[in-house]
């Protein structure tokens, strides 16, 4: 048994103003239409997000998505209860979410796991914050149990080196005035960026050896967690510019993606099919810890 992606979205606002939970919602629903599926069909959501309107802590996000999708209820009335959490890990949350679903798939406890991953700005509009490094956007992958063992998602498989490299985002209280849900703080330490690369660089060598992939036909699919990071990651591999995806940036202005990285990457990977040569995708996220993660993954149609 194998677990595949049935279907993939990102979206980004359509008004000044916007919530994380209505970008995931939108994500989410698009998959479900590009699936043909109602609501009811999933079984479990998973929530990534990190960054969130107001700041909002409690009740979960996951919540509020699911019932902004309308999955599951009324457990008088669906067949089956949904059950909805978050899980955050920053850039690493969406391949963490894969995992689990690995687990929940393989183990018949449901047929489909969405995954969920929306960051925007505390006050609602990160294009009012030059400083705020990340995109208001938001993302969603329906995945799905296969019965083709070849194909889908490998083992994920987590990195990390010794030492905090932050980023950190946090609110400060200090002084506080009233104004601090709509304000966060994005504090990056000198070298963060070298050593993530350092990490990523062997973290990938490690994972394309240990799965023993061939590197001249898996395309590799990453997020930008810093300037120029895909493209020196990619020569500090070896590999063509070519055999590097990541995500394009909506709107210079507003910042990179973060969460949604992922799920914006393999949209572009697989958007005419894939590159002739190429017959598997290499997901890698890198991010605060420092946190590398990496999965293969092996489209159903190769």
């Amino acid at each position: 048994m194998g677990t595949i992606i049935r279907a993939a979205s990102a979206t980004a606002p359509q008004a000044v103003h916007t919530s994380d939970i209505r970008l995931a919602a939108e994500a989410a629903q698009d998959c479900l239409t590009q699936a043909g599926l109602a609501p009811q069909a999933v079984g479990v959501l998973v929530n990534v997000g990190v960054y969130r309107e107001n700041n909002a802590i409690e009740p979960a996000m996951a919540a509020l998505v699911q019932k902004e999708v309308g999955i599951s209820l009324d457990y008088t009335l669906d067949r089956a209860p949904g059950l909805s959490f978050d899980l955050m890990n920053g850039a690493c949350g969406v391949l963490n979410a894969v995992q689990v679903a690995q687990a929940l798939l393989g183990s018949g406890s449901t047929e489909r796991v969405l995954v969920t991953a929306a960051d925007v700005h505390p006050g609602g509009n990160t294009r009012l914050d030059p400083d705020y490094p990340y995109a208001d956007l938001g993302a969603a992958l329906l995945l799905e149990r296969c019965a083709d063992g070849a194909s889908g998602f490998g083992p994920v498989r987590a990195y990390s080196a010794r030492g905090a490299v932050k980023p950190t985002g946090y609110v400060s209280l200090a002084g506080a005035t009233g104004q601090e849900r709509g304000q966060i703080t994005v504090r990056h330490e000198e070298g963060w960026a070298e050593r993530l690369l350092d990490l990523a660089a062997d973290s990938v060598a490690g994972y394309v050896q240990e799965e023993g992939l061939a590197p001249d036909r898996t395309l590799l699919v990453c997020n930008r967690p810093a300037p120029g990071f895909p493209e020196e990651l990619a020569r500090r591999l070896g590999l063509d510019a070519a055999a590097v995806v990541a995500p394009d940036v909506p709107d210079p202005e507003g910042g990179e993606p973060h969460t949604a990285a992922p799920v914006l990457s393999y949209l572009q990977a697989v958007r005419d099919g894939l590159p002739d040569g190429y017959d598997e995708l290499l997901f890698v996220a890198a991010g605060a810890g420092p946190t590398v993660t990496c999965v293969r993954y092996r489209p159903q149609d190769r």
